[in-house]
């Protein structure tokens, strides 16, 4: 599986870099912010969210701290999505929030 900082994060945004970032955090939990321009998709509903995912595109998976964006990277890779793991989630974010 794939990973990425938040440093690494903060750089790919701040030189435009095209991918999505996909929050799967409960909806309490993303209402005390996002990362600008996340999507949010709960765990629960990845599997059946597929079909609003773009393939064409990378995509950055988002948690509280890793875990539950681990579990949905792979869910995402046995579809055949490129994916890549925030490692530390939500926790070592020190960008800025959307709310």
């Amino acid at each position: 599986m794939n990973t990425i900082t938040t440093e690494e994060l903060l750089q790919k945004i701040e030189a435009g870099e095209m991918f999505s970032l996909i929050d799967v955090r409960e909806s309490d939990e993303v209402a005390t912010g996002v990362i600008p321009g996340a999507v949010h998709i709960p765990l629960g509903s990845v599997d059946v969210s597929l079909d609003q995912i773009d393939k064409a595109i990378p995509h950055i998976i988002i948690c509280k701290a890793g875990g539950r964006s681990a579990k949905a990277c792979e869910i995402l890779e046995e579809n055949g999505y490129n994916v890549t793991n925030l490692v530390g989630g939500m926790m070592a974010w020190e960008g800025e929030l959307e709310f």
